[in-house]
């Protein structure tokens, strides 16, 4: 009888386990599912931990931003008496319309680098806030409107051709006005306004030229052969500078003078207390030296960064601190 041979048993491979290692480090021998995956660094940790905590808090900005537009709320009603809590739609009801035309003229803008531009767009924008909340705005026109200007309120407030109440053109003002009505205000015009004709429209040159081209609105008027004039600054009132006017500033007192029919509250009122204003008579009984300090003449020319508004008065010194366009 033949004997089997049995086949030697086969023994598992020894494997040795290191001592000391525990259950954990033997999981992290082990393959990854998502092995092909990147691990998370520590600031892509940070960075997910951080937005889910912003849109957890997501309705508590929300109610902040409640009670932030409760409280500026509260503050208009607070400086508006007469509002009755409606605001600007219910304030609006009861504006009068003027019918006088008030005009920035644009043409200017070849004369004007870069930085100046920017100031008379800034000048605009609060002559147009103004109008827009006046008790009686004017109609306002901004014309020669291109070059410069308009590429840097494209770029910079593009809201502008959603503007409201204004004409925004891009024809010379004399295009659009007939000559009759027009009055360019300047301050080297020797004639001086008395009073506002509603039927008119009054000119403020849109220059920022820091007194390179003084009396420059003066000779275009002239040549145009329209009228001109200067605000009565000198008649009410006396300042410690020179008398400057930025544009939006001329803007302003011809709005409060239309609500007030008072040139001299209408100065006080728009004119920076920096310009040291007091009113003429006062300044009568001032010292010599302080007489010597006050200019005889409103030097629209020298607005630097204001627009100058050659409507000749006090008002053009308080805003030649201000950088505007200068109305020669």
């Amino acid at each position: 009888m033949s004997s089997d041979v049995l086949p030697a048993p086969i023994e598992p491979p020894n494997v040795e386990n290191k001592p000391g290692a525990s259950d954990g480090e033997e999981e992290t021998q082990k393959p990854r599912v998502d092995a092909g995956a990147e691990p998370i660094s520590k600031r892509q940790l940070k960075k997910l931990m951080k937005q889910k905590q912003w849109e957890e808090q997501r309705e508590q900005r929300k109610e902040k931003r409640k009670e932030k537009r409760k409280r500026k709320k509260l503050e208009r009603r607070q400086l508006e008496p007469n509002s009755d809590g409606n605001d600007r739609k219910r304030i609006r009801r009861h504006v009068a319309h003027s019918s006088l035309r008030l005009v920035i003229d644009c043409s200017f803008d070849d004369l004007m680098v870069l930085k100046d531009i920017k100031k008379l767009h800034k000048q605009i924008q609060r002559c147009y806030a103004e109008n827009r909340r006046a008790s009686h705005p004017v109609q306002f026109y901004l014309t020669s409107h291109g070059g410069q200007l308009k590429k840097n309120m494209d770029e910079n407030d593009r809201g502008w051709v959603n503007w409201k109440d204004i004409h925004i053109k891009s024809e010379h003002y004399s295009e659009l006005i007939k000559k009759e009505d027009l009055v360019y205000l300047t301050s080297d015009s020797p004639n001086v306004l008395k009073d506002l004709d509603e039927s008119k429209a009054y000119v403020i040159g849109g220059l920022v030229d820091h007194n390179h081209h003084k009396g420059l609105t003066f000779k275009q008027a002239s040549s145009y052969g329209i009228e001109h004039a200067q605000l009565p600054l000198a008649d009410f009132v006396k300042m410690n500078s020179r008398k400057v006017l930025a544009v939006n500033h001329v803007f302003e007192i011809i709005l409060e003078f239309l609500e007030t029919r008072d040139w001299q509250e209408a100065f006080f009122t728009i004119l920076p207390q920096r310009k040291g204003a007091v009113p003429a008579h006062q300044a009568c009984g001032s010292s010599p030296e302080d007489r010597q300090s006050l200019p005889g003449e409103w030097d629209s020319a020298s607005e630097q960064e204001h627009g100058r508004s050659d409507a000749g008065s006090p008002q053009t010194e308080a805003q030649g601190q201000q950088s505007s366009p200068r109305q020669q």
